[in-house]
């Protein structure tokens, strides 16, 4: 019966990685050959992550560098400093934040930064901290419009998102059947956003590293996984019943506290190792330029930063609107200056963090060091022996932060498409899913994952370069009223 149960999930996961993640693969990823030193040279370069880069770069120049010039202000609005407690809305500035960070800050700071590393090199590093500078006007642009064509309820339920401003902003712009259209390519791509990347990486992922601390997950191969899994689901499934006020509440409380945690740790291995920031910062700049393995090997770094990073932070996807579009404000682009603040913490903060500490611990370059959260583990004891404990313990819980705001999205998304009534059959899937990353290959969660949640950017940059135009305007006029202070402040 052991082996039995061992084969069946084993011709699962080869089913899911062959009709699933190959088809998918082959529509959103393309080859582009290289010539390098006059040899052919071919390496995959993601369509999707061109698309996001772009996007962010427009989205920077468009709204005149908002990213930098707004920092200050995003960050008074978190405070509460422009907070008017009876504004239309289910939560706190600072709770969608943390709703929408417990979703980007998790596994793809700790595991997806060494993936970047282990594939693309140190110089991987630095493509990530300027793709998430470049996020921030990203994040800006779709979370203001996220706030700006929300719909509340006569109970004050708060529908929100890309599924919602590209089928009503592109409608107001004389384009209503391109932005039915998108709205609904969008709506399917983050479902499936929602059962990858925001839910079967992170368990996968999860177990990954605790399985290393528990002897017996690990020698008893995909049952130990298949156990692992139903209790991960259970626990996810008692707080998305509570909806986003739940886990708004849940992000508000788990996020400070384990970025606090991951950050102190992290800021101890630098401070062991503070000799080597400079050479590990050298490293990372040289490596991001270099030339040595020719242009394939350059565009190969920079392509593993931006991907890991869009797939970290999120910019440009859409999901965090989401999140964003519930919270209690009646200025649409104050709580997109507040979305802005996320790609920051996420990327340029706690990416940057892990990258120092897998360089100046000499991990990346170790093939003693594993791969993936391993790696990261590995970076981390060699200051502190005892941290792969805390750090599997603080991976679990980023993992279930991240689904429990991604079973959000997907269920917005899911509402949308078939109605209110059927959102505990979303649930149950979504539960399904739990359980099955931590039984699947990781190669295969790892490749859906980004899939899924890179795929959402096609429709949404999109729709977003439509509709920047009218949000321009609102800016400026924001900015102006801003200026004269016309808006309230609070102590």
């Amino acid at each position: 019966m052991y082996a039995q149960i061992q084969n069946a999930l084993a011709a699962l996961d080869s089913m899911f990685a062959a009709y699933i993640v190959a088809p998918i693969s082959a529509v959103l990823f393309f080859d582009v050959a290289f010539w390098d030193n006059g040899q052919p040279g071919e390496i995959v370069l993601p369509a999707v992550v061109v698309w996001l880069v772009a996007g962010a770069i427009y989205f920077t120049l468009k709204f005149r560098f908002i990213n930098f010039r707004a920092f200050r202000h995003a960050i008074d609005c978190v405070r509460g400093r422009y907070t008017d407690p009876n504004a239309a809305g289910e939560i706190s500035h600072f709770q969608a934040l943390s709703a929408a960070l417990s979703a980007t800050v998790g596994l793809g700071n700790i595991a997806g930064v060494a993936v970047a590393v282990g594939l693309g090199g140190p110089g991987a590093i630095f493509w990530m901290v300027l793709a998430g500078l470049l996020g921030m006007s990203s994040k800006f642009a779709e979370c203001s419009l996220g706030q700006k064509f929300r719909l509340i309820d006569e109970n004050g339920q708060v529908t929100g998102g890309p599924m919602i401003y590209l089928r009503d902003g592109l409608a107001q712009r004389g384009l209503p059947r391109l932005g039915a259209v998108l709205s609904v390519i969008f709506a399917v791509m983050c479902i499936g956003g929602s059962f990858g990347g925001g839910n079967m990486f992170q368990s996968n992922q999860a177990f990954a590293i605790v399985r290393d601390q528990i002897p017996w997950l690990a020698a008893n191969g995909a049952i130990g996984a298949a156990i692992f899994g139903l209790v991960m689901a259970t626990v996810v499934g008692l707080v998305i019943v509570g909806g986003i006020r739940r886990i708004g509440e849940v992000a508000g409380i788990l996020v400070p506290g384990m970025c606090l945690l991951y950050i102190c740790a992290g800021m101890g291995v630098l401070a062991v190792n503070a000799g080597q920031i400079p050479a590990a910062v050298g490293t990372i700049f040289g490596s991001a330029f270099s030339l040595e393995a020719g242009l394939g090997g350059f565009v190969g770094v920079l392509i593993q930063g931006f991907r890991r990073a869009a797939f970290s932070n999120e910019a440009g996807v859409g999901s965090a609107s989401i999140a964003h579009s519930a919270a209690r404000t009646e200025e649409p682009l104050r709580e997109g200056l507040v979305a802005l603040l996320e790609p920051f913490i996420d990327t340029v903060v706690v990416c940057f963090m892990t990258g120092l500490v897998l360089v100046v611990s000499g991990a990346y370059a170790d093939p003693n060091a594993g791969e993936s959260i391993a790696m990261t583990a590995y970076a981390f004891a060699t200051v502190f022996p005892w941290y792969p404990v805390v750090l599997s313990i603080t991976a679990v819980l980023f993992a279930f932060s991240t689904m429990i705001s991604w079973s959000y999205y997907g269920e917005k998304c899911w509402e949308h498409l078939f109605g209110s009534g059927s959102v505990l059959i979303y649930k149950m899937i979504f539960l399904f899913f739990c359980w099955a990353g931590a039984v699947f290959n990781a190669a295969s969660v790892l490749d859906f994952g980004d899939l899924m949640i890179l795929g959402m950017a096609f429709p949404n940059v999109m729709g977003v370069i439509l509709l920047a135009g009218p949000l321009k305007k609102d800016l400026d006029v924001y900015l102006a009223r801003l200026g004269a202070g016309e808006f309230p402040r609070h102590k």
